[in-house]
């Protein structure tokens, strides 16, 4: 019996697993689901998550992502966000979505281009996951060879680097040494809240000026 898209439902917040699809179901799954979705979509070796945020989690999102536009305009490294575009690789049997993704190292290489292909392209050098309501796997980041992953629970900011083929959680960022992101953001995450998010990217966008 094949499943219609049409049956499937997932709740604002929830997740749904899906086993033993094949690359041919994924391709056509967001193909039929189209680029304007609310929804988020990974593909692992037959494995696909369908997950659908909350407004809190595209909150995070968005005040964290300014964020490290900040560090970036003022450190004056040049960088291309390109959100949750969709980053897959049929000979890796990998898909993913990030919440959010950068290219910074690799900017130059991505340039311009109007669509991405992982056979000849890098994948980003930094991922974004919100993790309100889910946690995030690894798997489909490490054989893409993404090599800095964010992870935000709603309290706490997890930096993790690719080394030798897995991630290890750090203290600082490769791509913002001597800052204390892990405490920072957060900490102005939760400022945005409470005074707005236009008054705390000044004041933050103050700070890192004083630091550079």
């Amino acid at each position: 019996m094949q499943v219609q898209l049409k049956q499937i439902v997932v709740p604002v917040g929830q997740q749904l697993i899906m086993t033993d699809v094949n690359w041919q179901m994924y391709e056509q799954l967001l193909e039929e689901l189209g680029e304007k979705r609310g929804s988020r979509i990974n593909y692992s070796g037959g494995v696909l998550e369908i997950m659908v945020p909350l407004p809190e989690h595209e909150d995070d999102k968005v005040i964290i992502a300014d964020l490290v536009k900040v560090l970036l305009e003022e450190l004056e490294i040049e960088f291309r966000n390109l959100g949750s575009t969709t980053f897959k690789s049929q000979a890796m049997k990998q898909g993913i979505e990030a919440d959010d993704c950068f290219y910074i190292e690799n900017e130059i290489a991505v340039r311009g281009k109007k669509r991405i292909d992982l056979s000849v392209d890098p994948p980003p050098d930094l991922a974004l996951e919100i993790d309100i309501t889910s946690r995030t796997r690894f798997d489909n980041y490490k054989v893409l060879g993404v090599k800095e992953l964010w992870r935000f629970n709603g309290t706490q900011l997890e930096i993790n680097v690719l080394q030798s083929g897995e991630y290890v959680q750090v203290n600082e960022s490769p791509n913002f040494p001597n800052f204390p992101l892990s405490e920072l953001i957060p900490q102005y995450l939760e400022r945005s809240k409470i005074e707005g998010r236009n008054k705390t990217m000044r004041a933050f966008r103050t700070w890192v000026k004083t630091k550079i």
